[in-house]
C-alpha cells in the first residue's frame, strides 16, 4: 500500500509543481543514513538530473555573504548521519558524481569496534523511549541490557581511519557529537563535552576543519545551540522539516529525510517535500 501511495503522489504531479516552484529558490538539505551502491547509483542520477547539488560549506559562505550570485536554482545539499561503514562503500558511486556529500561523524564511534546504541538488537518503541529519559538513566538503561557505549564488539558499525583518510579529499566530513546522545536529555557539562570535544577530536587526529555539526537524532535546545556557537562550529543542522534560504538561521538549518528509500517514487515524492506537506 505504502508503494502504491507513492506512486500516486509520484505521478499526480506534485512533486514537479514543488520542484519548479516552491523548491526553486530554495536550498533544500537531504538526510540519508545508510544507503547501498544500487540504491546509491539510482538515488544521485535522479538527484543530479533534477536538483543542483552543492557544498554545504559552499552555503554557509553564501550565507554569511548574502551573496546569492553563486546560489544555483533548485540547490540541494547531501547530507549522511553517523559516519556507518557504508558510507565508505558507496564512496566510488559519490566520486563518480563529483557529489560535494556531507557526512556527520560520530567521533567516539569511528576508527573503533564500538557500536551506535540505537542499532542494538531492540524494537524501535524501545529505541524510542530511550530518547525521551536523561542521557545517565539512558545509560544505565542500555548497560542493564548489556550494552555499554565504549564496549569493543568483534566487528565495527563506523567508519576506520583509513576509510577517513581516502574521504576526506572528496567529502566534506563535519561532526556529530561523540556518542550520539540526545543532547537536550545530556546536563550541561554532558551536553559541552560531546560539542566540544567532538570538532577538537577530528580536527586534531584526522586534520578535518570542523565548521559543521549535526544535532543527533535532530534534537537540540537554546543552550546547545549556545554550545555549538561557543564550539566554534559555523552551522548546526537540524531535522526541522523544509526548505533554507541566504536568511537561514544557520544554527537551525532544515532537512528532509529520505527515509533511506531503496524505491525510487518515494525518493522523488520525499526529496520534493511533498510527502513533508501532506504529513503536517
Amino acid at each position: 500500500m505504502r508503494k502504491i501511495i507513492f506512486k500516486i503522489l509520484r505521478y499526480s504531479g506534485l512533486p514537479f509543481i514543488f520542484r519548479e516552484i516552491v523548491q526553486r529558490n530554495k536550498v533544500t538539505i537531504l538526510m540519508f543514513h545508510e544507503i547501498d551502491k544500487v540504491t546509491a547509483e539510482k538515488t544521485f542520477a535522479y538527484l543530479t538530473r533534477n536538483y543542483s547539488i552543492i557544498d554545504l560549506n559552499d552555503f554557509i559562505d553564501a550565507c554569511k555573504k548574502k551573496d546569492n550570485t553563486k546560489f544555483p536554482k533548485k540547490a540541494m545539499i547531501l547530507t549522511f548521519d553517523d559516519g556507518h561503514l557504508s558510507n565508505y562503500e558507496i564512496l566510488p558511486v559519490i566520486t563518480k558524481y563529483k557529489l560535494p556529500v556531507t557526512i556527520f561523524l560520530c567521533s567516539a564511534i569511528i576508527n573503533t569496534n564500538r557500536h551506535y546504541w540505537f542499532r542494538l538488537n531492540m524494537e524501535s518503541q524501545e529505541v524510542s523511549k530511550l530518547k525521551l529519559v536523561s542521557n545517565k538513566k539512558r545509560l544505565e538503561l542500555l548497560a542493564n541490557m548489556g550494552f555499554d557505549q565504549d564496549k569493543e564488539f568483534e566487528m565495527p558499525q563506523a567508519m576506520q581511519k583509513l576509510h577517513i583518510d581516502q574521504m576526506k579529499d572528496s567529502v566534506n566530513l563535519q561532526s556529530h557529537t561523540m556518542y550520539h546522545p540526545i543532547l537536550p536529555k545530556c546536563d550541561y557539562d554532558e551536553a559541552k563535552k560531546e560539542i566540544f570535544d567532538s570538532k577538537a577530536f577530528l580536527e586534531n587526529e584526522y586534520g578535518l576543519k570542523i565548521s559543521s555539526i549535526a544535532y543527533p537524532n535532530g534534537d537540540y535546545s537554546e543552550r546547545d545551540i549556545e554550545l555549538v556557537k561557543a564550539a566554534g562550529y559555523e552551522c548546526a543542522i537540524t531535522v526541522d522539516p523544509g526548505y533554507n534560504t541566504l536568511t537561514s538561521d544557520l544554527f537551525r538549518l532544515k532537512r528532509l529525510s529520505s527515509n533511506d528509500t531503496s524505491d525510487l517514487n518515494e525518493l522523488i515524492v520525499k526529496s520534493s517535500g511533498v510527502w513533508t506537506f501532506f504529513k503536517n
